[in-house]
């Protein structure tokens, strides 16, 4: 895509649905989403997660995973056979801020160190309620830093997230630029929240076709993460930033999720401003659908399309 262009495109192999995504929609509707809905606590949500993460596969053979202190920030370093040593993605995992980790992306982390021949850094920044804003973009801007002062190139740096952490990596880019950080080559975003004041119309709109997300919980995990602050802060809420200057930046976005207005404009903003930005909106997918690695064809695509983007990139 040209400089300053930004597009809602339908991806060929998103229709029909596979059989897969379509049990996996089933399953998230009339399990995850009604418990969800049941019993919004944060302890609650970091148990449904550990229940899960038991479910997760080992990395194949040969994935090497280490725990790293990233300037004072716990994080993991997963690397493969296909990974080159001066080429970094910083993951960041969501979870709505006040749940998660990194090794609950392990499924994912190694497959993009082996397509985009990089090493991964996944970061366990500081949850709320516990620590609210800005703890959790405190420990993400030192993360980088640090791996800046281990010699990284960030000409060969890329900021992935998800969810939560799509919204990191937008903030972190506001902090970095303002205080005058050179920013990573490249960003790739999936279903990022960027909006903690909640004004997009797809809340509505898509809260009755939203399989995962509870619309009616969301507003109290905001007061949770943001403990009073103002959710119009763009270092909160980076869709009331101004993004000039963001590296090139790929955003994929379920088309019946709840927060697709968070990703659909945060792109016309980067637009306005002059990036170069590429959006993806993809039909009757959840929130952070790219998760779902095994055997679910849509999710496989969607990481491949971001390790494309990321290695054409770096």
């Amino acid at each position: 895509m040209s400089h300053g262009s930004t597009a809602a495109l339908t991806p060929a192999q998103s229709t029909p649905l596979s059989l897969v995504a379509r049990v996996v929609r089933i399953g998230l509707r009339m399990v995850a989403k009604p418990v969800l809905r049941a019993n919004p606590s944060v302890e609650a949500a970091r148990w449904q997660l550990r229940l899960a993460n038991r479910l997760i596969p080992r990395p194949p053979r040969g994935t090497e995973t280490i725990a790293i202190d990233a300037g004072g920030v716990p994080a993991e370093r997963v690397t493969t056979a296909a990974s080159r040593h001066d080429r970094h993605i910083i993951y960041l995992h969501g979870g709505g801020y006040v749940a998660g980790w990194a090794g609950l992306c392990r499924d994912l982390t190694w497959r993009l160190a082996t397509l985009c021949r990089v090493c991964v850094l996944g970061v366990n920044y500081r949850l709320a309620p516990e620590h609210p804003f800005p703890a959790a973009l405190d420990d993400v801007v030192a993360a980088y830093r640090w791996l800046l002062a281990q010699g990284a190139d960030p000409k060969r740096i890329a900021l992935v997230g998800d969810s939560a952490g799509g919204g990191l990596a937008f903030a972190a880019l506001l902090r970095l630029r303002d205080e005058g950080t050179e920013l990573p080559a490249a960003a790739a975003v999936v279903s990022p929240w960027t909006d903690l004041a909640l004004t997009g119309p797809s809340l509505h709109l898509n809260a009755g076709i939203d399989p995962l997300i509870p619309v009616e919980q969301v507003p109290r995990v905001v007061d949770l993460c943001l403990a009073g602050a103002n959710p119009r802060n763009p270092y909160a809420s980076p869709l009331y930033g101004d993004p000039t200057g963001f590296p090139p930046t790929l955003i994929l976005v379920g088309g019946d999720e709840v927060l697709r207005d968070d990703a659909v404009r945060m792109a016309d903003k980067m637009r306005a401003a002059s990036c170069h930005v590429e959006i993806e909106v993809w039909p009757r997918m959840w929130h952070a659908w790219h998760m779902c690695t095994r055997g679910m064809p849509e999710a496989k695509a969607a990481i491949a399309r971001i390790a494309a983007f990321v290695k054409d990139k770096l």
